[in-house]
């Protein structure tokens, strides 16, 4: 059933309204395309029509970007709004963390987002699960920044497993530091934009920031350091168990993946999801378990992750079905003894 909603901005303010319109009213089609709804504007009235639910998110959408229009709105900014309010009604940023990075606008902008993160200050390691978009490395590698920032740690250390989607490192040009660089590639990235590239590079030159494969860990203690395991979902268990136990005094892990997306052999186990189950009721260990709500990139992303979340429980359904039949007919396939016929 459709609804239809007006909403007024008064008094009328010409330059918020072409802020919040954009160009070629482009925000107004986000939020339409976001919600699913159908905005029709003239003057400072808006004229919102949809599922009621989605019509209310869409005021919510509306009043939120009013309110932040003194300035032109970026595509980000509108993208991320999009997220906040969906989640919570665009009331989340005064209760998340403050981190200190060059991103002063960063935040939580969603509720599993901003538990996130106070886990990660709260306890000395923390699981983030989820599906991409998330932020789950993203907002890992703002909370080693601010700790660095804070002189809570010494060191920041990125490590990820060399294991993607079917590739191996013997296929790729270059020495070993070649071969891995592209696999540490996202890492340099969110770095470079929370510290700037400059400072990022001497901080590599004086040992405070390093980035390496989970094999370059073995071995190591690792103190007064955060550190961040990324792609997680590409360990084997044994490769797990090496990092945990590689945490030293003054020390913060913070390890991310998404089960679906394991690269390794067929049958070989993720050590991420055996750590689920083995330290679930560890003291001083944290799991948030990220969704597609979660989801802060292209509004398409949360629709594709859904859209496989639903095939993947109908895969399990229809597997589940065939091994009840196959029950059945075996039962049907024996007599009164036991003995088949």
């Amino acid at each position: 059933m459709a609804k239809t909603l007006e909403v007024f901005f008064e008094p009328v303010d010409n330059a918020r309204l072409a802020n919040l319109c954009g160009v070629l009213d482009e925000n107004l089609r986000q939020i339409e395309n976001a919600f699913d709804i159908a905005i029709a504007r003239r003057g400072e009235q808006f004229t919102l029509q949809g599922h009621p639910t989605q019509v209310l998110r869409g005021e919510m959408a509306l009043k939120h970007f009013y309110e932040r229009a003194q300035n032109p709105l970026s595509r980000d900014d509108v993208q991320l709004g999009l997220v906040e309010v969906a989640s919570r009604g665009g009331e989340l940023a005064a209760e998340a963390p403050a981190l200190l990075t060059r991103r002063t606008e960063l935040h939580g902008r969603t509720p599993r987002q901003v538990d996130y993160l106070r886990n990660i200050q709260d306890f000395d390691i923390t699981f983030g699960i989820g599906p991409a978009g998330t932020g789950k490395t993203y907002l890992a590698v703002a909370s080693a920044v601010d700790a660095f920032e804070r002189d809570l740690v010494e060191r920041i250390i990125l490590t990820r497993p060399a294991v993607e989607a079917g590739e191996r490192l013997g296929f790729l040009p270059g020495d070993l530091a070649q071969k891995v660089d592209p696999y540490l590639r996202p890492l340099y990235d969110a770095l470079y934009d929370l510290m700037g590239f400059d400072r990022v590079g001497k901080l590599f030159e004086r040992g405070s920031i390093e980035i390496a494969p989970l094999a370059f860990m073995r071995g190591r203690t690792l103190n007064n350091a955060f550190i961040i395991l990324d792609e997680a979902q590409n360990t084997t268990p044994e490769q797990m168990k090496m990092f945990l136990t590689r945490i030293g005094f003054g020390a913060k892990a913070v390890v991310t993946g998404d089960l679906t997306q394991v690269d390794l052999a067929r049958g070989q186990r993720s050590g991420l999801g055996e750590a689920r189950t083995v330290l679930a009721k560890v003291r001083g260990i944290a799991f948030t378990e990220f969704t597609k709500d979660d989801v802060v990139r292209h509004p398409l992303v949360a629709r594709i992750v859904e859209a496989y979340d639903e095939q993947s429980a109908r895969e399990a359904r229809a597997q589940a079905e065939r091994k009840s039949e196959q029950a059945g007919a075996g039962r049907q396939g024996e007599g009164s003894d036991g003995e088949k016929y």
